[in-house]
């Protein structure tokens, strides 16, 4: 019923930047339910847990970890979720999703993109 696409992942040093995108595909009427839109991280050994999260109430929650450095965004026209992160650190370093909850429905993940930073 939707589908998640994430995109833009890759190696990069230590202070870089890297944007990702999740285009959400599906039926309209699927789509206009979403009420929460965000974007999660799994390090090797850890948990997965939420970088940036989007309520559809006209702000977005960052991790303590990346506030400052990343900025969530999202293009409605497009469907399209985006990440922008700068100065990259190591820590940095994991797979991330993309991930939507619709209303009635539930939570539908991305297949994940894999960031890496180099020091």
């Amino acid at each position: 019923q939707v589908q998640l696409v994430e995109s833009g992942g890759g190696l990069v040093q230590a202070g870089g930047s890297l944007r990702l995108s999740c285009v959400v595909s599906g039926r309209l009427f699927i789509i206009n339910r979403i009420n929460f839109m965000g974007w999660y991280r799994q390090a090797p050994g850890k948990q997965r847990e939420l970088v940036a999260g989007d309520g559809m109430g006209g702000s977005t929650d960052y991790a303590e970890s990346v506030k400052g450095r990343f900025t969530m965004s999202r293009d409605n026209a497009k469907n399209t979720l985006y990440l922008q992160m700068n100065s990259l650190s190591p820590e940095d370093t994991a797979v991330y999703y993309c991930n939507v909850l619709i209303n009635n429905l539930g939570s539908y993940w991305g297949q994940g993109t894999q960031v890496t930073v180099s020091s």
